[in-house]
C-alpha cells in the first residue's frame, strides 16, 4: 500500500484527487491539505510515502516547500503536480528533490504510473517537462556504454536501484556505479535530470 499526502490549494482539486486516488486498491490518501506548513506537519506526523505536491501555496512556493517536506521525513518522495512548467520551476523542483514532474492535465493513469515509480524508489519526469532542464544543463558530447544505456533505460521506466540489479542480474552496487557515471556523462544531477537529457539526445 503507497500512502500518499495530496497538497493543493484547490478544494476541488483535493476532493478530486483523493477521491480518484483512493479507488486504486493500492493507493491510501492520507491526508489532503491547502498549505505547505500543513504538508509539512502531516509528513512529520503520518509518514506518507509520496506526496503529490501542487507548487502554488498560498503561504509558500512548493519548490521552497520541497527542502522542508524532506527535512520532516527524509524518506517521503515529492511528486509534483502542477499547471507551471517555467524552466526556473521545473529545474528548481529537480533541484529541490522532487522525484518526478507532471503537469495538470496529466490522465489518471499517467498520475497513478508516476506515483508507483518515485514510491519504488524511481523517478518520473512528463516528456512535456523535459526540454525545460536543458537550457540548464551542460551540451557536452556524451558517449554511453551499451550497459550504461541499458541501466538508463530501466531507470527511465521508473525502477529503483534494486529492481534494475535484479533484472541486468547485476549487484546493487554495479547498478550505483552505472548511474553515477551516467550522471557525470550527461552533466545532471539526479536520475530525473538524466532521463530527460538523455531523451532529448536520442539516448533512450
Amino acid at each position: 500500500m503507497i500512502r500518499i499526502l495530496v497538497v493543493d490549494d484547490h478544494p476541488v482539486v483535493r476532493e478530486g484527487l483523493t477521491s480518484a486516488l483512493g479507488d486504486e486498491p493500492e493507493f491510501d490518501v492520507v491526508g489532503a491539505v491547502g498549505s505547505a506548513e500543513e504538508a509539512r506537519a502531516v509528513v512529520r506526523s503520518l509518514q506518507p510515502d509520496v506526496v503529490l505536491l501542487d507548487l502554488e501555496l498560498p503561504d509558500r512556493n512548493g519548490v521552497e516547500a520541497i527542502p522542508d517536506l524532506l527535512q520532516a521525513n527524509p524518506q517521503v518522495r515529492v511528486l509534483v503536480l502542477t499547471a507551471y512548467d517555467t524552466e526556473e520551476r521545473v529545474v528548481g523542483a529537480v533541484r529541490a528533490g522532487a522525484r518526478g514532474y507532471l503537469l495538470k492535465g496529466a490522465s489518471l493513469e499517467e498520475i497513478g504510473r508516476a506515483i508507483r515509480a518515485v514510491a519504488g524508489g524511481g523517478s518520473y519526469l512528463e516528456p512535456r517537462v523535459a526540454p525545460k532542464l536543458l537550457g540548464r544543463l551542460a551540451g557536452r558530447a556524451t558517449t554511453l556504454s551499451r550497459r550504461e544505456r541499458e541501466v538508463l533505460r530501466l531507470v527511465a521506466q521508473g525502477l529503483s536501484t534494486k529492481q534494475v540489479a535484479r533484472r541486468l542480474g547485476i549487484t546493487e552496487r554495479t547498478v550505483k556505479f552505472h548511474v553515477a557515471s551516467i550522471l557525470n556523462k550527461l552533466g545532471a544531477e539526479n536520475r530525473a535530470q538524466a532521463v530527460a537529457v538523455a531523451a532529448q539526445r536520442g539516448l533512450l
